[in-house]
């Protein structure tokens, strides 16, 4: 059976219960990078005197990944098999998606366990209204594609989740001032972190705020969704309208604030 893993996106103590009991049970684990995952163990080993008994640990990501299925398939079918990214939920802007895939294809059982993800919050933390987002993640480093799919983005009517390099913050900002820099824009650097911070604000204002301050670390935004200016209509120009008097009375009530039947009769004048 394979179980993906979620891990701590900062915090060390936002590992789950479940997670520590698999990974005492597990006998093969799959990870991102093994230097970071065996620095996480023995923090979790020390932390919460975890007792470790898996037999082997290898990498498996987008460069090796059809590789390793190829030399492990047998004990993924076999074995209790974990697999971890770096931080965070597995498949989510990280490795993992050829694993579940395998298992589909081959009828393998396996299990998903919830956990620590950027997305959802830095979404709540934005205290933005709609309740409505799109996940992007990384767009593209460079290049003409970087701007094709930063524009698409802008236009879109949900707001929008990315993740950026801390050397390429003030970069995108940027981008997006250029777009439009009165796009409100939320900020989370190092988030569940020790120097967690937010900021909200338009892009223009965020990009003097960047300038001033120090981008390392991980930062993930939340771009506000683009807003379509809505058509007003003025009285007399409700009134040069060619519509039944009783629609038009109603109409004229919520833009003159009287009452509907005032309204009508001032028609049938």
């Amino acid at each position: 059976m394979l179980t993906l893993l979620p891990t701590p996106i900062g915090n060390i103590a936002d590992i789950t219960y479940r997670t520590l009991t698999i990974l005492e049970s597990c006998e093969l684990i799959l990870c991102e990078d093994t230097r970071v995952t065996k620095h996480l163990l023995s923090i979790l080993k020390e932390r919460y005197s975890l007792t470790l008994s898996f037999k082997d640990i290898y990498s498996f990501h987008q460069h090796n990944g059809k590789e390793r299925l190829e030399f492990l398939a047998e004990r993924i079918k076999n074995e209790r098999v974990v697999y971890m990214s770096d931080a965070g939920m597995p498949v989510i802007s990280d490795p993992g998606q050829l694993l579940v895939e395998f298992c589909q294809k081959n009828g393998i059982e396996y299990d998903v366990l919830p956990g620590a993800s950027a997305a959802p919050l830095i979404y709540a933390a934005s205290g933005f209204e709609s309740g409505k987002f799109y996940f992007y993640g990384f767009l593209p480093s460079k290049g003409g594609e970087r701007s094709s799919e930063l524009a698409k983005i802008m236009g879109l009517g949900v707001d929008t989740i990315l993740y950026e390099a801390p050397h390429r913050i003030i970069k995108l900002i940027e981008e997006i001032v250029a777009i439009d820099e009165n796009r409100e824009v939320f900020l989370a650097k190092e988030l569940s972190k020790k120097h967690q911070k937010y900021y909200r604000n338009s892009a223009k204002a965020l990009l003097e705020t960047l300038k001033n301050s120090s981008t390392k670390g991980e930062w993930a935004l939340v771009i506000a969704a683009h807003k379509e200016e809505q058509p007003t209509l003025s009285l007399q120009e409700l009134l040069q309208i060619d519509m039944p008097p009783k629609v038009k009375a109603k109409l004229m009530a919520k833009l003159s604030g009287k009452s509907v039947k005032e309204c009508y009769e001032e028609l049938r004048k």
